[in-house]
């Protein structure tokens, strides 16, 4: 079976690796070099119980501070936020209780597995070192700080996630010696992990899809192609290439895709930045949280990384610096000792985010021959294992036991 595999991002890779493995021939399709997106800027979490969507009950009061307070986790410029109404309506709409607890579901079934799967991969391909199962630590300055997040935690708790609260500094330092900050309460997350590289991970997967026999070529997708009511391939600069199957990941850029196909996604990019510190001067052992703008702290390889906010803005228009420069602020106000002064620059990419917080996953019934994987929003990473794995069974057999319904892009209509 010819499989077209628009996205070199992780989860692109991840289903190209898979198709590979189950006897496909693979063709991976990009623009840019593997991971050369959000899959190598994010922050490394793999967090297979994070089954709270970001809207949860209560977020229609937060929404004057996204667009008012531009320090926020979460900002919407005011240049942009009549774009973003459509978007913001459908996010509001989504936290209703019952349909939170239906996300919440989904999402369980999806990531559960997570890090087994990313095992899965990384040991096949000799690079079981990129992973560590260090658990991740959230920071609150005390139980009222903590309180405005509990309904999260409880909905995650009840779908398996163990927690263990620390109370006092002193009970933090034993699992993070260096945090100075003014944070008495950690809840401290043992099953959760991370990746050391998520670059290298993305090129480890590029690899191993070329020894299973695909084919990645650095080739930007201008059009998907139909004939006779059937996607029939893509439209590249160089030519048509024909395929029996097409899997559009390619992240925050799928709706572009989609528009002439018909089809109408409320996909935003909520975009990220990151700065890396190569020599911080402090050594931490798991990725931190101080949950004040939830800016994840996460020792890599090359150093440490500091990871976050949520900018509305679009695909076109260029980073801002001084967001990525209130990252360094989250650093001190847990590490005030930290060394900034080798900050390596700023990275900014764009986290493919749907309203309801779920990804849009499976078959497109108005197009036969047309599968998505993508809008994984904050979870790119974590979701890419399973994600990859749970469509090759869908597209070669056997039928997988997660059911695609609830990710099915007809649910928007």
């Amino acid at each position: 079976m010819r499989i077209l595999v628009i996205g070199a991002g992780i989860v692109g890779l991840c289903t190209a690796w898979h198709l590979a493995r189950g006897g496909a021939a693979v063709t991976v399709l990009d623009g840019g070099p593997p991971g050369g997106g959000a899959s190598s800027g994010n922050a490394g979490a793999i967090s297979a119980g994070s089954v709270a969507p970001l809207a949860m009950p209560g977020i229609l009061r937060q929404v004057p501070g996204m667009l008012l307070d531009p320090e926020g986790a979460l900002h919407i410029p005011a240049r942009y936020a009549l774009r973003a109404a459509p978007w913001l309506a459908r996010f509001v709409a989504s936290a209703r209780p019952a349909r939170v607890a239906a996300i919440a579901e989904a999402l369980s079934g999806l990531l559960f597995n997570a890090m087994e799967q990313h095992r899965r991969i990384l040991a096949e391909e000799g690079a079981l070192d990129l992973i560590q199962e260090t658990g991740q630590l959230y920071l609150y300055r005390d139980r009222d700080h903590y309180a405005k997040d509990e309904a999260g935690w409880t909905l995650r708790q009840q779908h398996g996630m163990r927690l263990e609260f620390l109370d006092g500094a002193e009970a933090i330092r034993v699992l993070e010696p260096d945090m100075q900050g003014d944070y008495q309460l950690g809840v401290f997350i043992p099953e959760q992990g991370s990746s050391v590289n998520p670059r290298r991970q993305t090129e480890v997967v590029a690899r191993g899809i070329q020894r299973l026999g695909g084919t990645i070529r650095q080739e930007a997708v201008q059009a998907i192609t139909t004939a006779e009511g059937r996607v029939t391939g893509v439209a590249t600069a160089s030519g048509p290439i024909e395929a029996e199957a097409v899997v559009l990941a390619a992240g925050a850029w799928s709706a572009r895709l989609l528009a002439p196909l018909g089809i109408r996604i409320p996909l935003e990019s909520q975009r990220g930045y990151h700065v890396m510190l190569p020599d911080a001067g402090i050594s931490l052992r798991r990725p931190v949280v101080p949950a004040d703008r939830k800016a994840f702290i996460s020792p890599m390889e090359e150093g440490l990384r500091i990871a976050g906010t949520v900018e509305f803005g679009g695909l076109d228009h260029p980073p801002a610096s001084w967001r990525a420069e209130l990252l360094l602020r989250d650093l001190r106000m847990a590490f005030p000792q930290a060394r900034v002064e080798g900050a390596e620059g700023f990275w900014m990419g764009h986290r493919p985010c749907l309203p309801d917080s779920l990804p849009v996953l499976g078959p497109v019934r108005r197009w036969p021959g047309l599968w998505c994987a993508f809008g994984h929003g904050h979870l790119g990473l974590t979701g890419s294992a399973p994600t990859g794995a749970v469509l090759a069974q869908a597209m070669l057999g056997p039928t997988p036991n997660l059911d695609l319904a609830p990710f099915a892009v007809e649910r928007f209509g």
